[in-house]
């Protein structure tokens, strides 16, 4: 990935804020455990539900079922928002990421997301790679998919700052 190129907003951000650098925006998007992730339906309207998901090789990765509305979403539009941070007002680091969502078929690449989803939460979500998506336990491949960051804004809060960085 090329290093984005990054500005603040200052018509949204306070007087004294900075931009919010691109190395602590990724550091939240390794770190974060939940996402919430915005796909649109066939008739136009917005469709919002939370995920798990995981940073690797400068992408966020997820898993939808193929029955699952965002996947079925997908097939028709590939475009996403995703958006992690907390729900203090006075404090953290909200980030908001755009893009379109891939289907990821590699099998070694497949490996190592197994591999990064068992390690970042402790073996709790373990994935089995398993033609060209991940295993579940009733059976069925679960589609992966990889988004590759168009744009990303970090909204910094207490000291409000809204930080755009541009791939």
């Amino acid at each position: 990935m090329t290093t984005p190129v990054t500005t603040l907003d200052t018509r949204f951000s306070d007087p004294n804020a900075t931009a919010t650098d691109w190395d602590a925006t990724r550091r939240e998007l390794e770190s974060a455990e939940l996402f919430w992730i915005t796909t649109v339906r066939a008739d136009g309207r917005p469709h919002v539900t939370p995920l798990v998901a995981v940073w690797l090789d400068d992408a966020i990765h997820f898993c939808s079922g193929e029955t699952e509305q965002k996947s079925m979403n997908l097939r028709d539009n590939p475009h996403v928002t995703l958006m992690t941070g907390c729900n203090r007002w006075d404090g953290g680091l909200d980030v908001v990421v755009e893009g379109d969502a891939i289907r990821v078929t590699d099998e070694a690449t497949l490996r190592r997301l197994a591999e990064a989803w068992a390690t970042k939460w402790d073996g709790q979500w373990r994935f089995e790679p398993q033609d060209g998506g991940f295993g579940n336990d009733m059976g069925d491949v679960v589609p992966l998919f990889a988004v590759r960051p168009a744009q990303v804004l970090a909204f910094a809060k207490g000291t409000f700052g809204q930080t755009k960085h541009r791939f």
